[in-house]
C-alpha cells in the first residue's frame, strides 16, 4: 500500500500548478462538459502511467545494486529541484476542438503528460516500489485529486490556492524520497 498512497501523494501535490491544471481550466471554459473532461483526463492518465510505470518496473527488476540506487536517490533530489519551477501557459490546440470535450482531453493531455514531472515521477515510483498496478492507480488518483477540483470550481479555486506553498511541498516530499535513498546507501 506504501506505492499506492505514496504515489498518490506525489503526483498529487507534484500537480499542484502545473500545467494540467491550467489545460483543465482551458478545457472546462471551452466545452462546459466536467464528465466528458474528467473521463479524458482519467483514461490518458492511465495509458501514460501505465505504460511508464511498466518501464519502470521492468527497469526496476533488472537495474539493481548501488549505482543504480545511487542513480534513483539523485533523480528525487533533481525532482525535487525541477517542481520548484513553473510550468508555462499552454494554449488549446484549435484543430482539436471539433472533435468534443472527450477527444481533445485525451489527447492534449496524453501529449501534456510526454516528458512531464509527474511521468517522470512515476517511472522513478515504479522503479521504487516494483509494482506497477499500484503505482499506476496512485498516480492516477493523485491526478485525478489535483485536476477534479479545477475542472468543477475552475478560476475560483486557481486564485485562492497558493501554488508556491504546493511546489515547495513537492518538492521537500521528492527531496525525502532521495534522501530516503541516499539514507539506504549510506546507513
Amino acid at each position: 500500500m506504501d506505492a499506492f498512497f505514496l504515489s498518490t501523494l506525489a503526483v498529487t501535490i507534484a500537480e499542484m500548478g502545473d500545467k494540467t491544471q491550467l489545460l483543465s481550466l482551458l478545457l472546462v471554459a471551452k466545452f462546459r462538459r466536467p464528465w466528458a473532461i474528467i473521463f479524458g483526463v482519467t483514461l490518458a492518465t492511465l495509458l501514460n502511467h501505465g505504460l511508464t510505470a511498466g518501464l519502470g518496473d521492468w527497469l526496476g527488476g533488472y537495474l539493481s545494486g548501488d549505482l543504480f540506487q545511487w542513480l534513483l536517490s539523485l533523480s528525487f533530489l533533481a525532482m525535487a529541484i525541477w517542481v520548484l519551477i513553473p510550468d508555462s501557459d499552454d494554449d488549446l490546440n484549435g484543430r482539436l476542438v471539433k472533435y468534443g470535450a472527450f477527444v481533445t482531453t485525451l489527447v492534449l493531455f496524453s501529449l501534456a503528460e510526454i516528458g512531464d514531472k509527474t511521468q517522470v515521477a512515476t517511472l522513478m515510483l515504479a522503479v521504487k516500489f516494483e509494482s506497477l498496478l499500484l503505482v499506476t492507480l496512485g498516480t492516477t488518483l493523485g491526478m485525478l485529486l489535483a485536476n477534479v477540483p479545477v475542472i468543477f470550481a475552475g478560476e475560483w479555486v486557481l486564485k485562492r490556492i497558493n501554488m508556491n506553498m504546493f511546489r515547495i511541498a513537492a518538492a521537500v516530499l521528492f527531496a525525502g524520497f532521495g534522501l530516503w535513498g541516499l539514507g539506504d546507501l549510506l546507513i
